[in-house]
């Protein structure tokens, strides 16, 4: 509150103090965050080009490592912006991420990879030491926009898988020059070191008040609420999902479409860009209608497009309406068309046989990717002979059915895309809870809400890996969504449903 009434009483100086600071907080987390995504382009581009050997299990471990570091250390760092100041942490987590990730250039072996991966991989917790650093210059009902704003350096991931492997084959020579990768974490060492000289040049210290008296159990006090870890599990499908995409997408288009790998990685951008830029919308529309109001909406559309891309490519023949006899008798006559049974006492039965006419789907039309809704045909084969003695119900024909779904590519992209985009005004809806029910702990509760998002960009993809192999589908990764988004659904409803009665009893009961 006091913090809220500090932020009213700001001068037109200091508002606009409170803007460009947000503004250098939203450079910085873009840079961040481009860096701590440099692995899984780079990685994969050593690999492809034969420079190294790698399997999949170990290039999964040097392009996951970054995420996991990213994830672990968001709690200290964000309590270390509640003591110390965004402008102390942030400048110096810029310069610090600076020297491994330079060191990546020097590195030729396996562990001296995965050393400086972790040691990079410190610039993911940029995003909690933002949170804190912003939330403490805006009042509450500004919270939301500003945190969306910031949020939109999620965009930081789509700039890397767009734009690292244009520069790669540019310091490569287009493959002639295999050691020009070397030059590539040069760069990004440069990019945040300049971001880090110029952000202490253009930002001032602010501390949420009280907070540099606080001991640690107070300042972890509030881990002991429910309420953070359902925050966290929130974030850790619409932040760790959105991270885990970013990565799965490439693989998924290339083995399941049989795309090249260039235009899997545009494909693929086309989750990860909309994700971050329409954050800051989610931040506008949380402090409009609510944050829960959108989470309702948030989880209620991600259930759609999960259930939507659940059902995989298919070309299956499965049992159709057969058809069975109405009295014994013996077969005297069998068709196309139909099946004729005599009975003991000498009367014919004709039953009509629905005959196949042509094919469900050309080649050409199998080929062709235009085709969205699933097609399908059936018809039925005779299932007995001339002569044979038939009993009453006994099978006469039996019914096939011909199922083709393309599950179309441009479908499936349009779905992930809206997917990304509500994952991105999500992320913006559980941080507007933050500053609402915790606003002196931002930067704990940010930080451990941080973590759960960052171990769910780790997790999923190992997860979705272990899918694959169990079921041989690629959409089973949308099947562990659905029962994330379902558990997150119910359980936010069911609280809902009991802070109501608790706070409101007689609305609750006029409504139930």
């Amino acid at each position: 509150m006091a913090a809220d009434m500090m932020n009213q009483d700001m001068t037109p100086v200091e508002k606009r103090l409170a803007w460009r600071i947000l503004a250098m907080n939203t450079l910085a987390f873009t840079v961040c965050f481009a860096a701590w995504m440099m692995n899984g382009v780079l990685i994969t581009f050593l690999v492809d080009n034969g420079v190294h050997a790698w399997g999949p299990t170990e290039m999964g471990w040097l392009i996951g490592i970054p995420v996991l570091t990213g994830a672990l250390f968001r709690l200290p760092l964000g309590i270390a912006t509640d003591k110390w100041g965004g402008r102390i942490v942030y400048g110096a987590l810029l310069l610090a991420a600076a020297v491994p990730m330079y060191l990546v250039s020097y590195c030729s072996t396996y562990w001296q990879f995965f050393i400086a991966g972790l040691g990079f991989g410190f610039t993911g917790t940029s995003f909690a030491i933002g949170i804190a650093y912003t939330s403490v210059w805006f009042p509450k009902h500004q919270q939301g926009t500003a945190l969306g704003i910031f949020g939109a350096g999620n965009a930081g991931a789509a700039l890397t898988s767009l734009g690292a492997p244009h520069v790669l084959n540019w310091l490569t020579d287009y493959g002639e020059n295999l050691e020009g990768w070397r030059n590539l974490p040069k760069l990004y060492a440069a990019m945040l070191v300049v971001t880090s000289l110029v952000f202490f040049a253009t930002t001032t210290n602010r501390l949420p008040p009280g907070s540099a008296q606080k001991s640690m159990r107070e300042r972890l006090a509030p881990l002991k609420e429910m309420r953070v870890w359902r925050f966290g599990l929130y974030y850790f499908f619409v932040f760790g999902g959105f991270v885990a995409l970013a990565q799965w997408l490439v693989p998924y288009y290339v083995n399941a479409y049989s795309m090249s790998v260039a235009m899997a990685g545009a494909l693929a951008a086309c989750n990860s860009l909309p994700s971050g830029v329409i954050r800051a919308l989610g931040g506008w529309l949380s402090d409009r209608w609510g944050a829960r109001l959108v989470m309702y909406w948030v989880l209620g559309a991600s259930l759609t497009c999960c259930a939507l891309l659940i059902v995989p490519q298919m070309d299956i023949h499965a049992p159709g309406s057969g058809i069975m006899a109405k009295a014994a008798g013996k077969v005297v006559a069998v068709t196309d068309t139909e099946v004729v049974v005599e009975s003991a006492r000498g009367g014919k039965k004709t039953y009509p046989l629905k005959k196949k006419e042509g094919e469900l789907v050309t080649e050409d039309e199998r080929n062709s990717g235009v085709i969205i809704l699933p097609w399908a045909m059936s018809w039925q084969e005779a299932a007995v002979e001339v002569g044979q003695d038939v009993k009453k119900k006994q099978l006469l024909a039996r019914g096939v059915t011909h199922i083709f779904f393309q599950a179309n590519v441009w479908v499936f992209t349009v779905l992930s895309l809206i997917l990304g985009a509500v994952m991105g005004i999500g992320k913006a809806a559980v941080y507007k809870h933050i500053p609402d029910y915790f606003p002196n702990d931002v930067g704990v509760v940010g930080g451990i809400v941080g973590v759960l998002g960052g171990l769910g960009g780790f997790v999923c993809p190992v997860v979705f890996g272990y899918l694959l192999r169990a079921t041989g589908l690629w959409t089973s990764c949308w099947m562990f969504f659905l029962v994330l988004i379902a558990v997150c659904l119910i359980w936010m409803h069911l609280v809902i449903q009991r802070m109501m009665k608790t706070e409101a009893p007689e609305l609750a009961r006029r409504i139930e």
